[in-house]
């Protein structure tokens, strides 16, 4: 059925003294679109931009229409929504404004006023524009920028919203996952390289998990999941293996190779809490039982884990005070000849005297460091203290000094070694880096761009305990060490059996083959000394020969050494 052209002579009723066709023209020029209803619905007025708006076909028409009829073969006809236009309508009449949605995704309001002698006065407006911005601003608020995943603030709505179901007698559970060595990607790929993998593990958390759970990115490399619907809190191990063998899955980013894993803690409601603090706080202790077991594992919450969590707190703040306070102390245990027993270097171990607590372990604090960042200052501590206590002895004497993953992944890590070097006038060849194969095994590429360049230094580069790793004789191909050192769990053993025995010889032997020292951590009886002697390994390191010592006494050693 055709619509009407609404010129003059088509309006039903018009208000005395105004000329038709200057109110035409006056509401022909308003953006929004305008149409004017009598008592019985019948079109007084309409402007252009309502034909526009709905698609009304302009035609003569020459008395007044219905609304209802003259949205016959309009877009709002076509679309199938008329019915609930009018109801829109008759709604917006009671002064209450309306939205009107059409099915092709555009948005109207709908607002209306009597107006004396007039009629009933619809003014419609497109909003569609404004609804996508209003609607993409409450997504960016509640999502995360960098993979699109929802962000803190939506995954505790959803968490508060499930918990509702707990005390149904449901059971859910809270997974926060922690990339491992993700800080190694961006100090030796780049930030862009890190953000792109961070995209990538995103999209596999999304594919582990099912319809109603909720995956979240809460910052950094820290993520969690949201599982509902659990039967017993065994059914989280399920997914949280799932995870694991996803993410462990090597990436390929911006043609790297990247390999992680994911450490994971795991909460579960009503159990281990029924507020999302709680039950947040608790995943993430899980997490750092988890990271504390070696990472790349899962472990659920235990109620002790809250007084070991109040412990490390207490320690990484006194760590981080530590080196200001001048509480740490290196100790040296030498490295003696096989042939002659005469001291050819001393490793450098740090010790940390803590206030009111004596010495503190190395394997109590180095973690903590290295989680924190904080081993990269303490390194660099490391490296010019003992620079500076070497250049004190004998000229062939050398110093050996233990470079952590974190540190050799940072960028000022070979000026840090060149300043070391100057400020203690130390000649570079007696300077010993260890690194172990976790160094290695974690950015390849990067790291042994960086170990040549060290290399270049003067310094020598020793691979640490040799043979726990399960590549270690690539690395030695790719590049050329100038020690290797033996892991004390091989030289212990040696004695008990053919096995430890056999992987000791063939590693000295590996070693002699390459032209390259090879030490024997860890020796502390005569019989291993024997052993080792008739193997050919070059040096010993243990307390067969001597503990630990401080600086003082280092030079007393050295002193009697040349008498």
């Amino acid at each position: 059925m055709a619509s009407i052209n609404f010129k003059p002579q088509n309006i039903v009723q018009f208000p005395r003294g105004i000329k038709p066709r200057v109110l035409q023209l006056i509401l022909d020029s308003v953006p929004q679109g305008v149409i004017v209803l009598d008592q019985a619905e019948r079109v007084v007025f309409a402007n252009e931009r309502y034909l526009e708006m709905y698609g009304v076909p302009n035609t003569e028409q020459k008395t007044g229409i219905g609304l209802a009829s003259l949205l016959i073969a309009s877009l709002v006809d076509r679309l199938g929504c008329v019915s609930n236009y009018m109801d829109c309508v008759r709604r917006a009449a009671g002064n209450v404004e309306q939205v009107f949605r059409l099915p092709d995704g555009r948005t109207h309001t709908i607002q209306a006023k009597q107006v004396h002698e007039i009629g009933l006065v619809l003014t419609h407006e497109d909003v569609t524009e404004r609804c996508r911005s209003e609607a993409q601003i409450a997504h960016m608020a509640h999502h995360d920028a960098l993979t699109d995943l929802p962000n803190r603030i939506l995954f505790v709505e959803r968490l508060s919203h499930e918990l509702k179901r707990v005390k149904r007698g449901e059971l859910i559970a809270v997974l926060a996952l922690d990339l491992d060595h993700f800080k190694t990607v961006n100090d030796t790929l780049g930030h862009p390289v890190g953000d792109e993998l961070l995209r990538h593990v995103a999209d596999r958390l999304r594919s582990c998990i099912r319809e109603p759970d909720t995956v979240a990115r809460l910052g950094g490399d820290e993520f969690a999941i949201i599982m509902t619907q659990l039967r017993e809190p065994q059914d989280a191990v399920i997914l949280a293996r799932r995870v694991r063998e996803s993410v462990s899955r090597a990436f390929h980013v911006n043609d790297h190779q990247i390999i992680t894993d994911v450490s994971i803690g795991m909460s579960v409601a009503p159990e281990d809490g029924t507020e999302p603090d709680v039950l947040l706080k608790n995943a993430d202790m899980a997490l750092y039982g988890a990271k504390g077991d070696g990472r790349g594992t899962w472990r659920f919450f235990e109620p002790e884990m809250d007084t070991k969590m109040r412990a490390r707190r207490v320690l990484e703040m006194e760590l981080r005070e530590a080196l200001a306070k001048g509480e740490f102390q290196l100790y040296y245990q030498p490295l003696v000849t096989v042939i002659n027993k005469q001291v050819r270097a001393f490793e450098a171990l740090i010790r940390w005297n803590r206030s009111n607590h004596g010495l503190v372990s190395p394997a109590e604090f180095i973690p903590v460091a290295e989680e924190t960042g904080l081993i990269v200052p303490i390194g660099e501590w490391v490296l010019r203290t003992a620079c500076r206590e070497a250049a004190k002895w004998p000229s062939e004497i050398k110093v050996a000094v233990n470079i952590s993953p974190a540190q050799l992944s940072n960028r000022n890590i070979v000026d840090a070694v060149k300043n070391a070097l100057t400020e203690s006038q130390l000649s570079s060849n007696r300077l010993q880096l260890e690194i172990t194969e976790t160094v290695l095994m974690q950015n390849t590429f990067a790291t042994l761009s960086t170990l040549h360049k060290l290399k270049e230094i003067g310094v020598q580069i020793a691979l640490d305990d040799f043979g726990t790793g399960y590549s270690s004789l690539s690395y030695l191909r790719s590049f050329p060490f100038d020690k290797i050192k033996i892991d004390q769990s091989f030289v212990r053993d040696l004695g008990q059996g053919t096995e430890p025995y056999a992987i000791v010889n063939a590693v000295a032997g590996l070693a002699k083959g390459l032209k390259i020292a090879s030490t024997a951590e860890g020796v502390e009886t005569e019989a291993q000394f024997d052993i080792l002697e008739d193997i050919g390994c070059s040096e010993i390191q243990g307390y067969l020969f001597s503990r630990p010592l401080p600086s003082e006494e280092v030079r007393v050693l050295l002193a009697k050494s040349r008498i």
